[in-house]
């Protein structure tokens, strides 16, 4: 009997203890409320997740594979991939190479009243006149300072971050670049990169345009255009880049917002760039989401590198997780758009002249893009999107009650 009653009372306490740790996982990890809130990986040598499952990729490679076998020589139909433009997206390229111009422009107004703080040692930022007091430093000899950061000004890079990638002059006919060509080749960020694929036309980065969609033998490409009319078109789409420049120029900078209210009143001129700097934030963001549904866009998955096009490049320049068994080659698969365009989330501050963030109260704190949150601290209302995010519903107790708090 006292056997039975023994294990009885072990079976008890162990389905206790287990109802103990699904109730405190699902609480504090699966909360409905704040699962969109950014966490960091938990090892640096982890692989980025996959947008679309291995699953359906592997079916994908199968059904193409199947598809060149029964037709070895077909032209391809579907744009981008034949090499021609998408119609719908030219307008939306154009609109975003303004709206993240526009961006540029206000984050760098707004600096000059709000003042941002960077990790000396980590890529940490914070907005506010102090930096915070919570313990996430990761950079080198962060354990002899108990992972504090040690803060220093920061500019409009630590806001907003545009990673940079190689151009390609003929993203269908040479989609690669060598790792010879790696010092011949311009560097630019990966979000113009994008919108030239997809109809932006520049001076100083000229791009490919077709008239006829390429073929397809046994998996390479073949362009049978004649140079003459290419020749043809480039002439024509000169005149409609000048037009377009021409319209680029018209809706400057200087009409997002006049620099005499500024003079005048102060607060509403920093109202109305705050507006005006988060509605271009929203409008290049849902752009470049856009354009990515039709224009292939590649990040290693071990590191940051980006590469706009239907592959990845060749140059051996990674120095993350497990390069050493790819001679520094990258892990290449799908990027998502906080790959092309970084975020960069910050904490939220509710009031910039209060104490700094505790350590012991950072579960009660939300975050935010850096740039939404400087927009948010200099007028602008909160959006929809992002309360759950910056936990604006939730009051956090004082540092005397921390100890009170269940």
């Amino acid at each position: 009997m006292q056997r039975r009653i023994l294990q009885q009372l072990h079976r008890i306490n162990s389905l206790n203890i287990r109802t103990r740790t699904l109730t405190v996982s699902v609480g504090e990890g699966d909360d409905p409320l704040y699962a969109d809130v950014p966490r960091p990986s938990r090892k640096k040598s982890d692989r980025k997740p996959y947008p679309t499952p291995m699953k359906v990729l592997i079916r994908r490679a199968k059904e193409e594979r199947e598809a060149r076998k029964v037709n070895p020589c077909r032209i391809l139909e579907d744009a981008p991939d034949n090499g021609l433009l998408v119609p719908g997206l030219v307008e939306v390229a154009y609109r975003v190479y303004r709206a993240r111009e526009s961006v540029l422009f206000g984050v760098s107004k707004l600096l000059d009243v709000i003042p941002v703080q960077r990790c000396r040692h980590c890529f940490e930022v914070h907005i506010g006149y102090v930096g915070h007091e919570i313990r996430t430093c990761t950079g080198p000899q962060s354990g002899f300072r108990s992972a504090t950061h040690v803060w220093r000004r920061g500019g409009v890079q630590d806001v907003i971050y545009f990673p940079k990638c190689f151009h390609l002059y003929d993203r269908v006919g040479k989609p690669r670049v060598g790792h010879d060509e790696r010092h011949s080749i311009r560097r630019i960020p990966a979000v113009v990169e994008l919108c030239m694929q997809a109809g932006l036309d520049l001076e100083k980065y000229p791009t490919k345009r077709r008239t006829k969609p390429v073929y397809c033998i046994e998996g390479r490409i073949a362009d049978f255009e004649t140079e003459t009319e290419i020749d043809e078109l480039t002439s024509g789409l000169e005149i409609i880049s000048r037009t377009e420049n021409e319209e680029v120029s018209s809706a400057n900078l200087d009409s997002l917002i006049n620099s005499e209210p500024f003079a005048a009143d102060e607060s509403a001129g920093n109202l109305d760039l705050s507006l005006k700097t988060l509605e271009s934030w929203f409008e290049m963001i849902a752009g470049v989401r856009k354009i990515m549904e039709k224009y292939g866009v590649q990040t290693c998955g071990y590191c940051p590198e980006v590469q706009v096009g239907p592959k990845g490049h060749k140059v051996r320049m990674c120095k993350a997780s497990k390069h050493q068994s790819r001679n520094g080659l990258h892990a290449w698969q799908e990027a998502t758009i906080d790959d092309v365009v970084g975020p960069n989330y910050v904490w939220h501050v509710r009031d910039l002249c209060g104490p700094a963030l505790d350590n012991n109260l950072k579960r009660y704190y939300g975050k935010a893009p850096a740039v939404v949150e400087l927009c948010v601290q200099a007028g602008a209302p909160v959006p929809d999107q992002y309360r759950s995010m910056m936990r604006v519903d939730v009051v956090p107790p004082d540092r005397d009650e921390v100890d009170l708090v269940a």
